[in-house]
């Protein structure tokens, strides 16, 4: 008998060799090269989806793409992995069940792209200086933030950038965080809390010194746009702002560094890779700032905020502004504050008051129809389209190029240079629809955004809030439509006891919708009560 069984384990064993060889040489006949470019179309930008796909990177020194590093949650690109194949981020994000992303229904597209590689001849989107070449003399300043204790410098740069009114955040945080305490800033989504910290910090900064200001973003995009922000304010002042971000050379941000600098804005693992290499120090900072913190717990950034955490003195002013108040938040804070004073602005689970928005159920072999009939009846100024996976957004982008429209596309799997274009244009008027994974859901302030479209339902609540937030903002009005198949009713109803609120379900007249049990009161009900049930993992993947 036993040799029987050992006869037949070694046959099932050949066969399956077997198998193995003949799919390899299927394989080599028929998959595409890697390192393929798909084919362009006539006018296609760099940052456009059919963009050549980027030689794998080779650096072992750059955490952001060697590790993922400074890709959001579920960003991380599908062949990045550090020496150790370990994973920095933890969660789903793009990565989480990804049959959904882009939708189903036979949709085309470009094949996939290979992981980013670092630009090492692109340093900064911006050349030329912000801060004046002849020095101006400041007027003497009475305004509404100067009342809150800000100079003339700070307070004829806010008026040179059309701002009167401090904003509710920018009231209540800015006295707070000139008296030198630490504190936790919360308000929703574009209501200004970069210049809450932003001014106050200035103003105790004072003059031109060593590096006594850290700020920490969990993404590339939020970096370059608190830089930016810190520029325009100090722009009267001698204070020195950079930014030290992954993706890029290290030319321009060592040569910063050693020039010296008074504020740094930076994603951790290019921050982490500075400081191995003796760059630059953090014993002198006295502030610290983490932004979006509730971000950079849910990218999995914990382990390299307290590395670059405990490179600071402990002697100083910690500050945390983020958009929502998670429970794991109240555990890094009582490491990383001491008696941090509370400002909170509005309700933190619910959207800003200026966005209208609701559920726009669909089966799923119908949702770029509907995608197409809500742009084509929608009088939009620009738009965002929200992927929950960057095949998925590729695919969208691509079906809606050829439909006409033009598009830039914003994901981790496109290299710096065109991710930059992507926004820029998009701010610029040049693309009309930014189709964009959750590395544009938070803090980006791109201004007069009139509509987001959910093409799927985030699996995050709080991302749902952030989605939407992008439109709406500085007081203007926005609206947010977001497509639901019968997969997304338990995400849907997720979104619904997160805000505490229910979403207006609508349909549109003349679309010829097909019949499904998102159009029948009792089945939903149905569907949504066994939702509610525990499901095991290994169906529905990892949750919350």
């Amino acid at each position: 008998m036993g040799v029987a069984i050992g006869r037949a384990s070694r046959r099932v064993v050949g066969l399956i060799h077997m198998f193995k060889r003949i799919i390899a040489k299927l394989r080599e006949k028929i998959a595409p090269s890697r390192g393929a470019a798909p084919a362009k179309s006539g006018g296609s930008t760099p940052s456009s989806v059919q963009s050549s796909k980027p030689a794998r990177s080779e650096s072992r020194g750059e955490r952001g793409e060697r590790g993922g590093r400074d890709h959001p949650r579920g960003e991380r690109p599908r062949d990045a992995g550090g020496p150790s194949g370990r994973r920095d981020e933890r969660g789903r994000g793009e990565g989480g069940r990804g049959r959904r992303g882009g939708g189903r229904g036979g949709e085309g597209g470009p094949v996939r792209r290979e992981r980013p590689q670092i630009d090492k001849d692109f340093d900064h989107p911006r050349t030329a200086d912000i801060k004046p070449a002849v020095p101006v003399n400041v007027p003497k300043m009475d305004t509404a933030f100067t009342a809150l204790g800000l100079g003339d410098p700070l307070a004829f740069a806010v008026q040179e950038m059309g701002y009167v009114t401090p904003t509710p955040i920018q009231a209540q945080a800015i006295p707070v965080v000139l008296k030198g305490g630490d504190v936790i800033g919360s308000a929703q989504t574009g209501t200004g809390k970069t210049a809450a910290f932003a001014l106050p910090i200035i103003q105790r900064l004072g003059t031109h010194g060593r590096l006594r200001c850290l700020i920490l973003e969990p993404t590339r995009e939020l970096a370059l746009q608190v830089e930016e922000a810190f520029q325009k304010f100090a722009k009267f002042t001698d204070l020195r702002v950079t930014i030290v971000y992954g993706g890029v050379g290290y030319g321009k941000q060592m040569e910063d560094l050693r020039r010296g600098v008074d504020i740094l804005a930076a994603t951790p693992g290019r921050l982490l890779d500075h400081l191995e290499q003796g760059n630059c120090t953090l014993e002198n900072v006295d502030i610290l700032v983490l932004d979006e913190v509730d971000r950079m717990l849910d990218m999995g950034f914990l382990p390299d905020v307290r590395r670059i955490v405990g490179k600071c003195p402990k002697a100083r002013q910690t500050l945390f502004f983020t958009a929502t108040l998670p429970p794991e938040l109240e555990q890094l804070a009582s490491w990383a504050l001491n008696n941090p004073v509370k400002v909170e602005i509005g309700r933190q689970r619910s959207p800003a008051e200026t966005v209208a928005h609701a559920f726009y159920p669909v089966v799923a072999t119908q949702k770029f129809d509907l995608l197409q009939l809500l742009l084509s009846q929608t009088d939009f100024k620009s738009v965002i389209i929200f992927c929950r996976t960057r095949m998925g957004a590729d695919r969208i982008a691509h079906r809606l190029q050829g439909g006409g429209h033009t598009v830039g596309v914003l994901h981790s799997d496109r290299n710096q240079r065109e991710r930059i274009e992507a926004l820029e244009g998009f701010k610029t008027g040049r693309y009309e629809v930014l189709v964009a994974t959750d590395i544009a859901a938070r803090g980006l302030d791109i201004a007069g955004v009139s509509h987001v479209i959910n093409y799927d339902v985030p699996e995050n609540a709080e991302d749902y809030v952030h989605r939407i937030g992008r439109t709406g903002r500085a007081q203007n009005t926005g609206d947010a439509f977001t497509m639901v198949t019968e997969e997304d009713v338990r995400d849907a109803r997720s979104i619904e006891r997160y805000m505490g609120v229910s979403v207006e379900r609508k349909k549109i007249d003349g679309f010829p919708y097909i019949y499904s049990a998102l159009f029948d009161d009792k089945a939903l009900a149905e569907t949504a009560a066994a939702a509610a049930k525990p499901v095991s993992r290994l169906h529905r993947g990892a949750r919350r």
